[in-house]
């Protein structure tokens, strides 16, 4: 190997070295001529630690955070939103010079997890503020409560916090009510900070230990607004230190239905909008909806649909092993799902004995195999002849439904187009989610996931713009 440069030859001298001889004798008395010879190779673990020293290796393990941080930051950095936080801070009713009403705070609202849990939650919590004539005060979405403006997901920066009319428009986000103008309109936390957070202010506390958690809609409202109706303090707040005041359960349980008629009639859906950045995005993606107008776009409170277009929610993700806890919990469909104009009923009465066929029938529903799916929307198109197109609201990933797009083409449909192919600016990837659920709310059809709060929500504001319920359906 004469011909390499010695720094090379160094670098690899383990490897290019003569090979090495030692003599080996057969026995300590053997003769000169007995003498054999046994190549001794220079390949050990010694010339392997000589090349792969602890420098190189401490070296390599500085690097991999540095990379993975790079990876991390080369994905772009998340907006602060900065006007809309201008537009919140403007609102009419951040006015300290006007009548202050009473304000009602939730500290123990949920933060952490996903917008259609938030949402389901700041709804009811604005309605029962409404329905006890006392002003809301909303929340950012938090995810994180970390100092930083950002945090870490899914080896990408998501904001920490986005204002929430960064997502919604409408009375749970200070918007005006048109059916009730009266009515003391929700003010953001920040300006509940500047009134009630001085050392002077004086906060009602009310706790939820004795909140009849259990019992119907109608009774826990009741029960509450009763609570609200003795405070004389300006500024109440709701300790949920011992139960939330509308946990998982109570949006999992027929029981929220109780309240339908009042839901429905009350401005926190009757005045809901999707924010105008939402909006935008919408409008943005008119070539790939195909409306047959574009003020069918436009307009927020319009009933009119999209005609042709049925959006379908597959959920996947963590719902792989979601569905499966689904099975063993014996969980029934979410409790808005639940409503009697709905078509598709979930009965897992059959299969409570036997454990095998009770996770298939859930799988069927919660996670259905790409063949289920097109069955499912073929039989729904025998009864929507008018259906041509298809949207897939999905957390999965774009590859991955490559598949599903051709088995639909293949069963007649004219398109699939999925959350995937919709084309957002930096501040509407991270309300990529109310994206999806604006163009559900509008398409002619909705299949859902029965057990999803999104989908929940969706047939919800489907239902409160007048749209039949027989338009929603579940997988």
């Amino acid at each position: 190997m004469s011909w390499m440069p010695r720094s090379v030859r160094s670098a690899f001298s383990w490897t290019f070295r003569p090979e090495e001889y030692v003599l080996l004798t057969a026995s300590p008395s053997a003769s000169p001529r007995s003498t054999k010879y046994r190549r001794r190779h220079s390949c050990s673990w010694r010339s392997f630690i000589r090349v792969f020293t602890l420098r190189k290796v401490l070296v390599s393990v500085t690097l991999v955070p540095v990379f993975l941080f790079l990876a991390i930051i080369c994905q772009g950095i998340p907006p602060n939103y900065a006007d809309i936080r201008s537009f919140e801070h403007r609102l009419p009713q951040h006015s300290l010079s006007k009548h202050q009403p009473q304000y009602l705070r939730f500290p123990g609202h949920l933060w952490g997890f996903g917008f259609n849990n938030v949402l389901q939650e700041a709804i009811m919590m604005s309605h029962l503020a409404y329905v006890s004539n006392v002003s809301f005060v909303f929340e950012d979405y938090t995810w994180s409560h970390l100092p930083l403006p950002w945090t870490i997901y899914d080896f990408a920066l998501r904001p920490a916090r986005i204002p929430f009319n960064a997502l919604i428009s409408g009375p749970t986000a200070g918007g005006p009510m048109s059916s009730a103008p009266n009515a003391p309109r929700a003010v953001s936390a920040e300006f509940y900070a500047q009134v009630c957070g001085g050392p002077e202010s004086k906060k009602h506390i009310i706790s939820s230990l004795n909140a009849p958690n259990d019992a119907d809609g109608v009774v826990m409202i009741d029960w509450w607004v009763d609570q609200l109706a003795s405070v004389e303090e300006p500024c109440i707040e709701i300790d949920s230190s011992a139960h939330d005041v509308f946990d998982r359960h109570f949006f999992g349980n027929p029981r929220i239905l109780s309240l339908w008629e009042s839901l429905i009639k009350s401005p926190m859906l009757t005045d809901f909008a999707w924010s105008p950045l939402v909006q935008a995005a919408v409008s943005r993606n008119f070539a790939l909806l195909q409306p047959e107008s574009a003020k069918d776009l436009y307009n927020a409170h319009s009933r009119k649909s999209l005609a042709g277009l049925v959006a379908l929610h597959l959920r996947r993700g963590d719902y792989k092993r979601h569905c499966p806890n689904l099975a063993k919990w014996g969980a029934d469909y979410m409790g808005i799902n639940q409503h009697p104009s709905l078509p598709d009923r979930f009965d897992r009465s059959p299969y409570v004995n036997d454990t095998n066929a009770r996770l298939s029938y859930y799988l069927d529903h919660c996670w259905p195999s790409t063949e289920q799916v097109v069955e499912r929307l073929r039989r729904i198109r025998k009864e929507y002849p008018g259906l041509r197109r298809v949207y897939v609201l999905s957390n999965e990933w774009a590859w991955s439904l490559d598949g599903l797009k051709s088995a639909l083409e293949e069963d007649g449909w004219d398109d699939l187009v999925s959350s995937t192919d919709i084309v957002l600016d930096s501040e509407q990837k991270h309300v990529a989610m109310a994206v999806d659920m604006a163009i559900a709310e509008k398409a002619e059809v909705f299949i859902g996931n029965g057990f999803s709060s999104l989908s929940s929500n969706v047939v919800m504001l489907r239902m409160a713009k007048g749209m039949e319920g027989e338009s929603n359906r579940f997988l």
